[in-house]
């Protein structure tokens, strides 16, 4: 059976961490591997993290299975840090949320309801993603049985958002149609809409009759956990339907652990309800019951006001330090001869930038200085350091 399978090319990032692993070169830079860093190269446990580790240790009486919404607090926990305690649409109880085995499984559940939502149909769900989107949203998506078609976004010429393109690629969106947007921090480019764009993106939505797919993933990684949200909350204030798919990886540091949300909103409690049953129906079929380790993690901190604290506190430092790293490169390409050349980093949000060199220069980087991005030349913020970041300079001049 298994001889007609052909093989398979490395996933590109996946491979980029092995070839990292094993190359020998003492000042081998890894900015290919999407995780946030502190300055001696190390992902570490946040202390909020550690607390509730020790809390859910002592006070876990079982190991039987949760069900297929996964953890009550947790779900609410998560719905009140996307939209807010007082968001209009949890008040009108149109707001349901499932546990996800990370934002992976939360956006492939969402797919999967999107189909269900078409099946009735002749031709599958459309869902627009933007140029440049996460590599992993389109395998992710298109696995659902789902139609992708790409909307303008990031401009590497002028290194921002072409939003007169985004708009007018929108304008092609169809009634029942879906509008896939990043919530902050976009990635690959950190290009974020502003508060105006949200809205004229909004109303376009409602124009068109098509729904707005949040991915957010690094909330509280941009501006702020409120500031990152606004876009997210503006469009659920005023579009009657909306799915969200979240991740936990980031902002609480839990990439091993899995842990999303997938969030429906909808027109009226009735319908809320029925998407619900919709997404146990789903999440049933595919894993049956979620990992319960760092969603119970995440419910301790959301519910215990020292531990949120202490949990808002590591976030800004890892935030500032982001911010502080972009500034820092821009400084020290500028006076390494570069000019504005790479001035927009420093304005971009979140974990990623493209440093706008060509597969051949980011090859040279990896070949003559061990510094490892993908080809698109995407780097992760968070690899740089303040031991590293010369080095990077340095060797990144002499390829461009």
């Amino acid at each position: 059976m298994f001889d007609v399978l052909k093989a398979l090319p490395a996933d590109p990032i996946l491979n980029l961490v092995v070839e990292c692993k094993a190359d020998d070169n003492p000042n081998k830079v890894d900015l290919g591997a999407g995780v946030y860093k502190d300055e001696s190269g190390n992902t570490p446990i946040m202390a909020a993290v550690q607390a509730a580790q020790t809390q859910l240790q002592q006070e876990e009486t079982t190991k039987t299975y949760v069900s297929p919404a996964g953890l009550v607090g947790f779900n609410q926990g998560m719905i009140n840090l996307l939209l807010g305690d007082s968001h209009p649409a949890i008040k009108d109880q149109r707001v349901m949320g499932v546990q996800a085995p990370g934002g992976c499984g939360a956006l492939n559940i969402a797919g999967h309801l999107i189909k269900r939502c078409n099946q009735d149909k002749q031709v599958p769900a459309t869902v627009w993603i933007s140029t440049p989107t996460w590599a992993n949203h389109i395998p992710l998506l298109s696995s659902c049985g789902l139609q992708l078609r790409e909307y303008p976004y990031y401009d590497g010429e002028t290194h921002g958002i072409n939003f007169d393109a985004m708009m007018e690629g929108l304008q092609a969106i169809k009634a029942g149609d879906v509008v896939l947007l990043h919530g902050c921090c976009h990635n690959p480019s950190g290009a974020d809409l502003t508060q105006e764009q949200w809205r004229i993106v909004a109303a376009l939505l409602n124009e068109k009759g098509a729904m707005p797919f949040v991915d957010v993933a690094y909330q509280g990684l941009g501006d702020g956990l409120e500031q990152d949200a606004w876009g997210m909350r503006y469009l659920a204030e005023h579009c009657s339907e909306m799915i969200i798919a979240s991740s936990c990886s980031k902002n609480f540091g839990l990439y091993r652990e899995r842990v999303g949300e997938v969030v429906v909103i909808a027109k009226n409690t009735t319908a809320a309800n029925i998407s619900h049953g919709q997404l146990l129906s789903i999440a049933r079929g595919i894993y049956s019951m979620p990992p319960n380790h760092g969603a119970a993690v995440v419910d301790i901190i959301l519910h215990n006001p020292a531990l949120t604290q202490q949990w808002q506190a590591e976030l800004t430092t890892m935030r500032e330090r982001i911010a502080s790293l972009r500034v820092s490169l821009v400084s020290q390409l500028q006076a390494a001869g570069a000019g504005s050349r790479f001035d927009y980093i420093q304005h971009e949000k979140g974990m990623f930038s493209f440093l706008g060199i060509n597969p051949e220069q980011v090859l040279a980087l990896k070949e003559r200085h061990s510094i490892y991005m993908v080809n698109s030349s995407r780097i992760s913020v968070a690899g740089l350091s303040d031991r590293n970041m010369g080095y990077v300079v340095e060797s990144l001049m002499k390829v461009v």
